[in-house]
């Protein structure tokens, strides 16, 4: 599945796998092996992010990353990211996808929704996390076939989808050359990925000079995903931990994907 784009094939680990300030409930989250214990913080009450997407050095697409209350859960929250691509990857391989998490008060995946729009092909990913039985359930659904495929896994009490598990490295106060771990699951896999803090950095986006922390998630190479490669997240050095630019290193062939931050509006 998803194999003809190479943007996509690229970003669809930050949409299932792998992509925050401080207003309403605390994050339960995640071991650490860390000397001190983690600063929790806040989930944010609203949050958009628009990133622009870069590949091979020119302009793959767009992203936007929502955060706010949950219609659907009392004390809950909604999270949405929709991914567009633009310019000449547009006219080879139109990719147009939204996906949508619902998440517990404490930030426990309860639901996760992908519609998938790509060239000629159009497919829906439902997971449902069910925490009384300890399981994911995952529904993909061909539309232009009507073919479906249905898988079951194991998860810990509380589980994150990838958009939470962001939300749960947000949480974490690791400082450089610490690590530590966010239980994440995508209905197909469940695992404890490692996280580490590998030093400051200031770097430049359309959204300016920004001073961040740097952290590997060891996400591929048959953790979360068998393939090989390489995600790195920057988070803002300051209370807030913005998400200022996500990458994602695959083989040569398809290369480097760079989220790079274009705006931030919250409230």
């Amino acid at each position: 599945m998803f194999e003809r784009n190479p943007l996509h094939r690229a970003l669809v680990p930050i949409l299932l796998a792998v992509t925050v300030s401080a207003q309403s409930a605390s994050f339960p989250i995640a071991k650490e092996t860390v000397s001190t214990p983690h600063a929790e913080r806040d989930a944010p009450e609203n949050e958009t992010f628009d990133y622009n997407v870069e590949w091979r050095l020119i302009t793959a697409g767009s992203a936007k990353l929502q955060w706010y209350p949950s219609p659907v859960i009392k004390g809950g929250y909604e999270a949405k990211l929709h991914l567009e691509s633009a310019g000449v990857v547009s006219h080879l391989f139109k990719v147009s996808d939204d996906y949508t998490s619902q998440m517990s008060s404490g930030l426990c995946a309860t639901s996760s929704f992908m519609t998938a729009r790509e060239g000629s092909r159009s497919r829906d990913t439902k997971v449902t996390f069910d925490q009384s039985e300890k399981k994911a359930f995952y529904l993909e659904k061909d539309l232009k076939t009507n073919q479906a495929a249905k898988k079951e896994v194991e998860i810990p009490p509380c589980v994150h989808d990838v958009i939470g598990g962001l939300y749960a490295l947000r949480s974490m106060n690791l400082e450089p050359g610490k690590t530590g771990q966010v239980p994440v699951s995508n209905g197909k896999k469940t695992a404890w990925l490692k996280v580490q803090c590998e030093g400051r950095e200031s770097i430049k986006v359309p959204a300016g000079v920004k001073k961040t922390l740097r952290y590997e998630i060891f996400a591929f190479d048959n953790q979360l995903y068998t393939r090989s490669g390489h995600l790195h997240i920057w988070l803002s050095d300051d209370a807030e931990k913005t998400p200022v630019q996500i990458e994602i290193r695959l083989q040569f062939t398809i290369g480097t994907i760079t989220l790079k931050l274009n705006k931030e509006t919250r409230g």
